[in-house]
C-alpha cells in the first residue's frame, strides 16, 4: 500500500511463489516477450511489435494520475516528468496527484469516465486492481514487459504482483497490468534522542523493543505516535504484529492458500494492539488523529518510535535530521532473520481506452529504468530494483539505514503481502475492524471472526469459479 497505501501499500492466486524476497542483484529469468509463461499471450495482450518511440506521436497530452504527493516521491516524480518532457518536447504530462485515500475513492469513477486518464496508479489485489481489470478499464502489457525487458529488469515475484489471470478472477498470474517504481515496507522509525535519554538504543529483538516500551512510557514520554482517523494505518500497525507471531501462515493466507484469519496469531496480535492502547503506548483517542498529523507530531519529538511506511523518510529527514533513525521490525531473537509488511509500491497501469497507448507505455518505462532508480535514492526514495546510487549511499545515514533493512527483509524473505489484497472487501472490512480494536470495542475473538467470514466466504466463490472452469462440458 504501498503507500502510504499504502498503502495500503497495496495478492492473491495460486501461481505466485511463496517468496517476495526482492533480491537486490536482478533475476535474469528469460521470458519469452510478451508472455509469463502462464498462457498470458495472446489476443488482447498489447499490439506493440517495436519500441514505441513517443517523438513521433505529434502533440501529445498524456493524463496520469497518482498518489505520490509526499516529499521525496513527489519529488522524484516531478524531476522525472520534467526530464521525459524534455526528452520528448511534444508531450505534455497533465498530472493529477491525490493522496492515496482520494485515488482509492475517485480513480474508478475517473478511469470509467468520458476522459479517462492515460496513466494511473493501481493499487494491487481484489479491491481495485483486479475489479478494474473485470470491468476493462486496463491494457495488459505483456507485450511492452517483452519489448522493454521487464521481464529481466524485474524478478517474477514483483511481476506476479501486477498480474491477473485472463477471465479476471486471480490475482498474481496471468496477464501483467502494471509495474511498479518504487519497493517498500514498514519499519520502526526513531528518535536517537528520545531513545538515548531512556538509556534506550535501537532494539536488536522484539522483545528488546516492547520492554523499551513499558520504559519510555515511565519516563512520561510517548511510546509510539500513532494515527488512525485515515483507517488504513492500523492495517500496517497490526499486519506487523501478526507477522512477528506468524508471517509464513499469513503469507499463505493473503495469497489465497492459507487456513485464513480464524487464528491464535490473528487474536493475539489484535489482543496486543488493545493493550498498547490500553497502556498508553500509543496516543489516547488515535482513531482520531490522521496520519499525516501523526507524523508531524512525531517529527516533532513527541514519540520515540513511529511504525509505519519507509515512504515517510524524506519529510521527517527533513524535520529531524541526524536524530532520525529506520529499522525493519527487530526478529524475535538477535541476529535473526526481520520479517514485516511489505513489497512493492503501487503500480503504474495504463488505461484501456488511453488514446496515447504507446506514450503511456513509453512513459512507464522511462519511470523505472536504471535512471530512474538513480533519481529516486537522490530523493531518498527506495526503488523496487536498487541501482549505482544506492550502493553509493553511506551506511550509516538514515538512508542507507533503509537500504540495508531492504537488503535484510529481501536475503530472508521477511517481507509479507499487504492485508488488503486478500479480497475484494477485505480493506473496508480490515481498516473498519481495526478501529473497534483500537478503541477496545472490539475483542479479539470477534476481530479474528469478523475478518475470517469475508475471508472464508470469498475463498468459497473462488473454488466455485475454479470448479466451474474445469468442469467437462455440459456437465451441470
Amino acid at each position: 500500500m504501498g503507500f502510504p497505501r499504502i498503502r495500503a501499500r497495496r495478492p492473491h492466486g495460486r501461481a505466485v511463489p511463496a517468496a517476495l524476497a526482492i533480491g537486490l542483484a536482478l533475476l535474469a529469468a528469460g521470458c519469452v516477450p510478451g508472455t509469463d509463461g502462464s498462457g498470458a499471450a495472446g489476443p488482447g495482450t498489447g499490439a506493440a511489435t517495436a519500441v514505441p518511440d513517443p517523438a513521433k506521436a505529434g502533440k501529445t497530452t498524456l493524463t496520469v494520475w497518482d498518489q505520490e504527493i509526499r516529499g521525496g516521491t513527489n519529488g522524484e516524480i516531478q524531476q522525472l516528468n520534467k526530464e521525459f518532457q524534455k526528452k520528448y518536447p511534444h508531450v505534455r504530462i497533465k498530472r493529477v496527484a491525490r493522496s492515496f485515500t482520494d485515488l482509492k475513492t475517485t480513480l474508478k469513477l475517473a478511469v470509467s469516465g468520458n476522459n479517462p486518464p492515460d496513466v494511473i496508479q493501481a493499487n494491487q489485489g481484489y479491491p481495485d486492481m483486479v475489479a478494474f481489470v473485470q470491468a476493462g478499464l486496463l491494457a495488459p502489457l505483456d507485450n511492452y514487459a517483452g519489448i522493454y525487458d521487464w521481464n529481466t529488469r524485474y524478478p517474477n515475484t514483483l511481476l506476479n504482483l501486477n498480474r491477473v489471470s485472463a477471465d479476471g478472477t486471480d490475482f498474481g498470474r496471468g496477464r501483467l497490468y502494471g509495474i511498479s517504481q518504487t519497493g517498500e515496507y514498514i519499519g520502526l522509525f526513531y528518535n536517537k534522542d528520545l531513545l538515548k535519554k531512556a538509556g534506550l538504543t535501537s532494539p536488536k529483538t522484539w522483545g528488546e523493543f516492547t520492554e523499551g516500551l513499558a520504559r519510555l512510557k515511565d519516563r512520561g514520554e510517548l511510546p509510539i505516535q500513532f494515527g488512525n482517523l485515515d483507517k488504513y494505518p492500523a492495517i500496517h500497525t497490526f499486519g506487523v504484529l501478526q507477522d512477528q507471531l506468524a508471517a509464513a501462515r499469513t503469507r499463505d493466507t493473503v495469497l489465497g492458500r492459507g487456513d485464513g484469519f480464524d487464528n491464535a496469531a490473528t487474536q493475539d496480535a489484535a489482543a496486543t494492539l488493545t493493550d498498547w492502547t490500553r497502556r498508553g503506548y500509543l496516543p489516547k483517542g488515535a482513531n482520531g488523529l490522521g496520519y499525516d498529523d501523526a507524523a508531524k507530531r512525531f517529527a516533532s519529538g513527541d514519540g520515540a518510535y513511529l511504525m509505519t511506511g519507509i515512504w515517510e523518510l524524506t519529510d521527517l529527514k527533513k524535520s529531524m535530521g541526524d536524530k532520525l533513525g529506520i529499522m525493519p521490525p527487530p526478529p524475535a531473537k538477535a541476529g535473526g532473520d526481520p520479517v514485516t509488511t511489505g513489497g512493492q509500491g503501487l503500480a503504474w497501469s495504463v488505461t484501456s481506452r488511453s488514446t496515447h497507448p504507446e506514450v503511456a507505455a513509453a512513459y512507464l518505462d522511462f519511470l523505472t529504468g536504471a535512471h530512474a532508480a538513480d533519481v529516486m535514492t537522490e530523493h531518498g526514495v527506495l526503488p523496487a530494483v536498487p541501482g549505482a546510487a544506492a550502493a553509493r549511499v553511506k551506511p550509516d545515514t538514515v538512508d542507507g539505514q533503509m537500504i540495508a533493512g531492504w537488503r535484510r527483509l529481501s536475503a530472508a524473505d521477511g517481507l509479507v503481502p499487504y492485508l488488503d489484497y486478500s479480497t475484494p472487501t477485505f480493506y473496508d472490512t480490515l481498516s473498519a475492524a481495526l478501529q473497534g480494536v483500537v478503541s477496545g470495542k472490539t475483542p479479539p475473538k470477534k476481530l479474528a471472526a469478523t475478518l475470517q467470514k469475508d475471508y472464508g466466504a470469498f475463498m468459497a466463490r473462488q473454488r466455485e469459479r475454479h470448479a466451474a472452469k474445469t468442469a467437462p462440458a455440459g456437465a451441470k
